[in-house]
């Protein structure tokens, strides 16, 4: 008997993505398209009766805005800073159009290319986002609403499919995507992606 569901969720579209920017730990807020593209998710979980026994995000404001409308701001929102975008450093706000050579060169292959001094490197990511995880499995159960980051989700689904061999991290995840992944018997079983906005924006996607 499965007895705890978590429901992880890309943060809504911000100014930030439509620009083309990397922005990490910038704190920018949904814009309109993200708005909608939240609601659109909060659509999926009404129409097929999915409610929240809790609600855990990263603190920054575009998570934070899309847990609040996909919840109707129902519930509290616990913040984890383990769920934070990866820390991009000196190239925070850098342009995904032109970005610096070291950054091209990093994702061209981001698991044999390290990430360029300054920046967080994915395994921190990874091993950030497995601690959440476990910690959930050992302290939760019930349907919890995750919302985070592009780079982090992709951590955690590395951390739960390391056959994977690296493979996510090259993969798109668009925003407001939303990850189906069940605990059955202490084990988590293969993560699904559930949803997919209508809305996503023709951008450069990480």
């Amino acid at each position: 008997m499965k007895n705890m569901t978590i429901w992880m969720v890309r943060h809504g579209e911000t100014a930030k993505n439509k620009d083309h920017l990397l922005q990490g730990r910038s704190d920018a807020p949904l814009n309109s398209n993200g708005q909608e593209q939240a609601e659109e998710a909060r659509m999926y979980f009404q129409e097929n009766h999915i409610s929240f026994d809790h609600v855990i995000s990263s603190p920054l404001l575009r998570a934070l805005q899309t847990a609040e409308i996909i919840t109707d701001s129902k519930l509290g929102i616990r913040r984890d800073q383990r769920l934070l975008e990866m820390d991009y450093g000196p190239y925070e706000g850098c342009s995904l159009e032109s970005p610096p050579e070291e950054i091209t060169y990093f994702f061209q292959d981001f698991v044999h290319h390290p990430a360029p001094e300054g920046m967080e490197s994915l395994s921190s990511v990874k091993e950030r986002m497995g601690s959440f995880l476990e910690d959930l499995k050992s302290s939760e159960r019930g349907n919890i609403l995750v919302t985070t980051h592009a780079i982090a989700l992709k951590g955690a689904l590395e951390y739960l499919m390391p056959e994977s061999d690296g493979a996510w991290w090259s993969r798109t995840i668009s925003t407001c995507a939303v990850f189906k992944i069940e605990l059955d018997e202490g084990r988590f079983l293969a993560p699904e992606e559930v949803f997919h906005t209508r809305k996503e924006c023709r951008s450069v996607k990480i």
